[in-house]
């Protein structure tokens, strides 16, 4: 088994034509949470990570493309950390649990990642292959700017950022229906265009997802909240954001391997930065 790629968790993609996976599998114990914003959301066991709900921890967080067809990248993830022993303990064996989010891309019509596809993803990560960026993974097939009627770049960023003692890091992968903003709020794609549109395109193919991980010791109320700052990050680098046509989904993990207690203020301000950094990424690494 080879390092993890991304703080304590392993990281690793599978790219196939037009589409991919991003599997996110952090260590055994890491407590999460998540919110959807987005209004047209393709997400697997996201119920789970209300923080009212029993399970408390998550074993692993698929991203793919595909659409709803896609979230069966999740079965192969699932197989691999079942036969790793791996998952919620029951009478009958261990329950991986798996969450995932998936975006629209082309894949959808041509063929969609499967179970094949997600074990793939989670042994690239195992085997500490490099964990790349742009159009690669879930963002294969990504794009964003289509409210202007434009494919603007797309795809899979991530960044590492500190939180006092402790370490935050996010992966999103951009398809969103807005275009993405540079630091000074401007769209890096279509430069001198008007903020806004007085008639948007119509758009059903769009979604911005994101995994936001930090070593800190944190409640899974305390990761929901984590998520929240994930989102926030997206409103700073994409407009329009969490649109009715987007399923824009954040995932929020905390290992809390961080050596002293942090404050879950800090690691929520770091988070935007982080996301916000990791949107810019995405669409810059093509």
């Amino acid at each position: 088994m080879g390092a993890p790629q991304l703080l304590s968790a392993y990281a690793g993609h599978w790219t196939g034509d037009g589409t991919g996976v991003t599997v996110i599998l952090p260590p055994p114990g890491t407590v999460a949470s998540g919110e959807v914003r987005g209004g047209a959301p393709a997400t697997r066991e996201f119920a789970l990570l209300d923080p009212t709900r029993l399970v408390d921890r998550v074993d692993a967080v698929v991203l793919s493309g595909g659409s709803a067809f896609g979230l069966a990248a999740a079965d192969g993830v699932m197989g691999a950390l079942r036969e790793r022993g791996l998952g919620f303990p029951t009478p009958a064996g261990p329950v991986p649990i798996v969450v995932g989010m998936s975006i629209f891309d082309p894949s959808v019509r041509t063929g969609p990642p499967d179970a094949a596809a997600g074990r793939a993803a989670a042994r690239a990560a195992w085997d500490g292959e490099a964990f790349g960026a742009g159009r690669v993974g879930a963002g294969t097939g990504a794009s964003s700017g289509r409210w202007r009627d434009r494919l603007d770049p797309g795809g899979v960023g991530w960044a590492v950022r500190a939180a006092g003692p402790a370490r935050v890091a996010a992966v999103v992968v951009v398809n969103a229906w807005g275009d993405v903003l540079d630091a000074a709020g401007e769209p890096l794609f279509a430069a001198g265009a008007p903020p806004e549109r007085t008639a948007a395109a119509f758009g059903m193919q769009n979604t911005t997802v994101g995994v936001v991980l930090t070593d800190a010791a944190l409640t899974k109320t305390d990761c929901f909240l984590l998520a929240q700052s994930g989102h926030t990050g997206f409103a700073r680098t994409i407009h329009p954001a969490h649109s009715r046509y987007d399923g824009d989904a954040v995932v929020a993990l905390a290992t809390g391997e961080a050596a002293a207690p942090a404050d879950l203020d800090l690691v929520r301000a770091v988070a935007v930065g982080v996301v916000a950094e990791a949107v810019r990424a995405a669409v810059s690494a093509q």
